[in-house]
């Protein structure tokens, strides 16, 4: 038996960190040791899917499509880097309007620090406000005529992000209302037609028969599973609107 033929049927008995080192012996060896035949039963069995790629480019090895797919995997599995933002730099401010056909009145006007806001012990962004019980009367005898603006501002108003605007209520007597989130694109204009995926929530709490607002629950919910996400994620995705430079 020929040295390369002992050498191809070593080949089949390692793993890719051992192909990968002795490809590093000489010329030969790296030849031997990133042949496809070699490669592409590992790479088939780990990524499936990048194998697929062969069809739309035959010339990439199989060996550099497992590597991506390695590198992919290791990022997908590394920690978000904790938010330059802090709660502690935001202000919440809430407009509550009663309209009518000729003109929109404000009945409810809030401004909280952030550093004010109680955190949720799940960690995740959302966040109940008092209200000092502003009377509703009639107006919320017709959900359609409330609209809500909701701003977070950034301290020392350097930047404000709209997370609602002008936003009409929604489910009925549930006093609830909902916008979509433009996504954090890095591209101009990329907002308007990507999906972000979240949503900015709001929900009135009421008492004295409904004729008073005592309470103002905010948050960001995922669409995807219908759950409030993190404070770090909501961070996260508000320094992308009030700190431009966040990377």
């Amino acid at each position: 038996m020929a040295p390369w033929e002992v050498l191809d049927l070593v080949c089949h008995h390692l793993d890719p960190k051992s192909l990968a080192v002795a490809s590093c012996v000489c010329k030969s060896w790296l030849i031997s040791m990133s042949s496809d035949h070699l490669w592409k039963p590992i790479c088939t069995s780990n990524f499936p899917s990048l194998s697929t790629l062969k069809i739309t480019n035959p010339t990439v090895p199989y060996r550099r499509l497992y590597v991506i797919g390695c590198s992919a995997a290791k990022r997908r599995r590394q920690t978000p880097p904790k938010p330059r933002l802090l709660l502690d730099n935001l202000i919440f401010t809430i407009n509550m309007f009663r309209h009518n056909n000729s003109s929109s009145n404000s009945f409810c006007t809030l401004a909280k620090p952030g550093k004010e806001l109680t955190l949720d012990p799940n960690g995740i962004f959302k966040f109940d406000i008092g209200v000092d019980n502003y009377d509703v009367f009639e107006a919320l005898e017709d959900e359609e005529a409330v609209r809500v603006t909701w701003n977070v501002v950034l301290e020392g108003w350097r930047g404000v992000f709209g997370m609602m605007e002008n936003c009409k209520g929604k489910g009925g007597v549930e006093g609830w209302f909902s916008e979509e989130l433009p996504s954090p694109g890095c591209c101009c204009g990329s907002s308007a037609v990507v999906s972000s995926g979240i949503v900015a929530d709001l929900k009135l709490g009421f008492c004295d028969g409904r004729r008073k607002v005592k309470e103002v629950s905010v948050g960001i919910l995922s669409v995807v599973n219908w759950r409030y996400v993190s404070v770090d994620d909501a961070l996260r995705y508000l320094q992308h609107f009030l700190l431009p430079c966040a990377v």
